[in-house]
């Protein structure tokens, strides 16, 4: 099942368990607003080139509307827009003031010369600039783009509408961007894990952690949880993958990985094969990677007690059924990635203020949050006695509805 039918059927069954009206039902799910722009730029031999760039924006009944900007070849226009819909859900967990967007351009940001992706970020802010904005739409880093991507959106946004560092988060820490940003998701998945083994009676020290994906999510993860006595068993990328029942000596795999860009050969534990790192032996699972890596094949032969989403969309509803039936603790992705987008909302805070805060605060602050969120979703759980996944969902829609009714959506 693709992640837009996985979402839609999530929504659908959210907004069951609320008792939607159908036409507000149908109204939330569709997209506000989706752009589709031509971007031809010249290249460096003097060529011309053209890319396609389009943003969905989804939903701005709480505020602005938030999201990534991904390059990629395939970009597949479902995908987008699950991921935009899910940006409402995720911002409506998470209690910040955001509606959801996606967007991107088709290319391979591999082949293009930094000259050439500057010319292209540039073309692609030319077109959508009347169309994004400080309290329109906020975009932010994503797949193959990154906070130099970003510096020239700024620039080339407040062209037109003066100097607006609240335009885009991820940025640069020299023009704005915020302290703390960069391990945000990681820590937040940290936080997320912290709140739900507490809740189980269990701490991370005493837990075996698997780790699929070793990006910036996955090693942040296993950075906090190293940190704190966690034993990470396992951890796996698309170079390859190593396990050691003892715990891998974090620290010495991330210098490992930044001087041979790969996991292969490392001293400190034995190689495996990367299918095998989502059923090996461990009490928690972490994939940090790419969606529907957990399917109805290999759902039945995973190991683990508990499974933190940190990649989007990582387990396929057949996978859910199977996982919830062996008695898994799943902990869904639109509450467990969300540190990266409510640092992003404290970044565009900041800018606004032009108050900038230190390290620490930002820390502290999402700490506040995501054990506040996991809170209402242990509430909704309760109140419709669900799974983790359906409080989450049940917890989102209800307050973007809520937003939408009070702004009154049928006049």
């Amino acid at each position: 099942m693709n992640a837009l039918a996985a979402t839609n059927r999530n929504f659908r069954h959210a907004s069951r368990i609320l008792g939607l009206d159908s036409k507000l039902e149908k109204s939330l799910l569709i997209p506000l607003r989706e752009i589709k722009v031509e971007c031809t730029i010249p290249k460096d031999d003097g060529s011309l080139a053209s890319f396609v760039g389009f943003r969905i924006q989804h939903d701005n009944a709480r505020g602005p509307m938030k999201g990534g900007i991904r390059y990629h070849p395939e970009v597949d226009p479902d995908e987008v827009n699950a991921l935009a819909q899910l940006m409402t859900w995720k911002s409506a967990v998470a209690a910040i003031p955001y509606g959801g967007a996606k967007g991107g351009i088709g290319c391979d940001p591999r082949e293009l010369s930094t000259s050439e992706l500057e010319r292209l970020t540039r073309v692609f802010t030319q077109k959508i600039h009347d169309l994004i904005g400080i309290h329109r739409d906020v975009p932010a880093p994503d797949m193959g783009t990154n906070s130099q991507t970003m510096a020239w959106m700024l620039d080339e946004y407040s062209k037109f509408h003066g100097h607006s560092p609240a335009v885009v988060t991820g940025k640069p820490i020299d023009l704005g961007g915020s302290l703390g940003r960069e391990a945000a998701t990681g820590l937040g998945v940290f936080f997320a894990t912290e709140a739900l083994l507490s809740e189980c009676g269990k701490s991370i020290p005493e837990m075996k952690f698997a780790i699929q994906g070793f990006g910036n999510v996955g090693a942040w993860t296993a950075k906090f949880i190293h940190g704190v006595g966690g034993k990470v068993v396992a951890v796996s990328d698309i170079t390859g993958a190593v396990k050691n029942p003892n715990g891998i000596d974090i620290p010495a795999l991330l210098k490992h990985k930044e001087t041979t860009q790969s996991l292969k050969d490392f001293q400190g534990a034995d190689a495996m094969d990367t299918n095998d790192l989502l059923v090996h032996e461990c009490d928690v699972l972490i994939p940090c990677a790419l969606g529907g890596v957990l399917n109805k094949e290999n759902a039945a032969e995973v190991k683990a007690k508990f499974i933190i989403e940190a990649a989007n969309h990582p387990t396929d509803p057949e996978a859910d059924e199977i996982l919830s039936k062996k008695g898994v603790v799943i902990l869904p992705d639109i509450y467990a990635n969300s540190g990266g987008v409510t640092v992003s909302y404290f970044e565009w805070v900041q800018n606004i203020q032009g108050f900038m805060w230190d390290e620490e605060k930002v820390n502290c602050e999402l700490k506040k949050y995501m054990m506040k969120s996991f809170h209402d979703i242990k509430a909704m759980c309760q109140a419709h006695d669900c799974s983790l996944r359906m409080g989450a969902f049940t917890l989102g829609v209800n307050r973007v509805a809520h937003a939408t009714l009070l702004r009154g959506w049928e006049a």
